[in-house]
């Protein structure tokens, strides 16, 4: 993963976003120290690795969901 300071990901917002739509993960940090915050990943991969909690099943009951199951950004993001 490629890190880059806050000033640097500014300045190079589009190169950024080129390299994350070929597939790269680019790490964000921050002050003097140089304290990791954040990771802009392909959405796809973010995805994948999205993890849901079953509320008051947790620990008592799984599920597992098809890779032919499609569902879109629109209602990803209503629930």
């Amino acid at each position: 993963m490629n890190q880059l300071t806050v000033g640097q990901f500014k300045s190079k917002f589009s190169e950024v976003l080129a390299q994350v739509l070929q597939g790269a993960s680019v790490g964000i940090t921050y002050g003097k120290n140089k304290k990791k915050v954040a990771a802009l990943v392909p959405y796809k991969k973010y995805l994948k690795h999205t993890k849901f909690t079953l509320g008051i099943l947790k620990g008592k009951a799984s599920f597992k969901i098809h890779n032919n199951f499609k569902m879109t950004d629109e209602t990803f993001l209503k629930s």
